[in-house]
């Protein structure tokens, strides 16, 4: 029997270890030295030439760096936050921490990425006062959340970027802010060049384990602007205006601190940063086998008709692999096909299950299942294949193998 093949598996190695033990050698765990040269290596690697300098921030989770950014940028009860229904709770649910509600947001026709002429639809509809969504019967003023239009959360989904330069020209066009939804997208570029997560106010990336960059747990928000920086540095550490670091290594009253906001719990240890600097200094090695695999991946199905590839562009990160199954043609359904290449120890995922059908939404905005059609459409389809730095060819090609045979044979 042939070992399983996981899903996801973080890449490690000596350096990392190293890293790890140089600070539990050190005494200093918490916030320190390791996160501040963490944060100045990570600005580094995205800045662009001829752009101002951008800032990072360390924290504890992408989550965290979310909910961070929405509230220095305002948001709040009687406002709306746009985000796409094809998304990870977290894009939303940070909205909801602050009090604000939530606007969903379609996937455009054969995309995984918010859809910019419904996001510039919904916008107006706010800005009139309208609900977000117009009436599903042609009468009546709509239904869903009014209010404030706030920000819009556009998501870099498995590491291919949105469509920025229409949804700035929208937001700048509304008054809205504009929040990247990076956790997909270290190290993703826009066609111009720039690095996906640097064109909104801000943005926000998530080193989780899966991810193309990881600490284990861990994120970072970044910035140009200097007065939404400040903000996040202080509520990330509760409130208070000196970090940990400076108050313990100061020798002049290094003791003394003032709470100037009731602040948040979201501070990056030295142990994770120490993580980050090693991976940031593999990141586009890691990108290169990323590729490689997805270039195999796309060799084997591209000619069959039962299948269709992730849309791609020259800077996607391959933080996913989507592939997405046409049931009426393969014979069998996505769940079933699932289970089929489970049985067969290939780790799979599905990325997403839409929000909009979560019973929390759902409940609370009246939503239905059609009311982001292209959404569930990729929700019904969509399989996430094995895509990490450490796999082996025979290990690409023993996924491949195993879903071909699953599709000759559907019932089976």
């Amino acid at each position: 029997m042939e070992p399983d093949i996981p899903f996801a598996l973080p890449f490690m190695g000596r350096e990392e270890e190293d890293a790890v033990l140089r600070v539990l050698r050190s005494g200093w765990l918490t916030t320190g030295q390791e996160a501040l040269a963490f944060e100045t290596e990570f600005a580094e690697f995205l800045e662009t030439p001829g752009r101002p300098p951008l800032t990072a921030l360390a924290v504890n989770s992408a989550t965290s760096g979310l909910h961070l950014a929405l509230e220095a940028c305002g948001a709040g009860p009687g406002d709306v936050v746009l985000v796409p229904s094809y998304t990870f709770t977290s894009t939303a649910e940070v909205v909801r921490y602050l009090g604000a509600d939530v606007a969903f947001v379609d996937t455009g026709p054969g995309s995984f990425q918010i859809d910019p002429p419904a996001l510039e639809r919904t916008l107006e509809r706010l800005e009139q006062g309208l609900p977000a969504y117009p009436p599903r019967n042609g009468a009546g003023e709509g239904f869903g959340p009014r209010g404030k239009p706030r920000a819009v959360i556009p998501v870099h989904y498995g590491g291919l970027p949105c469509d920025m330069e229409r949804i700035m020209a929208a937001a700048r066009r509304y008054g809205v802010r504009v929040i990247e939804d990076a956790a997909h997208a270290f190290p993703s570029r826009l066609s111009g060049g720039e690095w996906a997560g640097t064109i909104g106010d801000i943005g926000v990336f998530s080193f989780y384990a899966t991810k193309t960059l990881t600490t284990g747990e861990g994120g970072m928000a970044v910035s140009r602007d200097a007065r939404l920086c400040r903000r996040i540095a202080v509520m990330r550490s509760h409130g208070i205006d000196r970090t940990v670091w400076n108050r313990y290594t100061d020798k002049k009253a290094s003791w003394y601190y003032e709470v100037v906001e009731p602040g948040f719990k979201y501070n990056l240890p030295d142990i994770l940063a120490a993580v980050g600097r090693v991976q940031l200094t593999r990141a586009l090695a890691l990108l290169k086998r990323r590729e490689e695999i997805a270039a195999r991946y796309d060799a084997a199905f591209r000619n069959d008709r039962r299948l269709r590839l992730p849309p791609s562009g020259p800077g996607d990160a391959r933080h996913l692999y989507p592939l997405r199954l046409r049931p009426e043609i393969a014979g069998i359904s996505r769940d079933a096909f699932i289970r089929a290449l489970q049985d067969r120890g290939i780790g799979v995922s599905v990325h997403f299950i839409p929000l909009h059908i979560m019973p929390y939404y759902k409940k609370r905005y009246a939503l239905e299942a059609k009311d982001f059609p292209e959404s569930m459409k990729n929700f019904e389809q969509v399989i996430s294949l094995p895509i990490w730095p450490g796999m082996q060819d025979a290990q690409v090609d023993r996924v491949i193998e195993m879903i071909k045979l699953i599709l000759i044979e559907p019932g089976r």
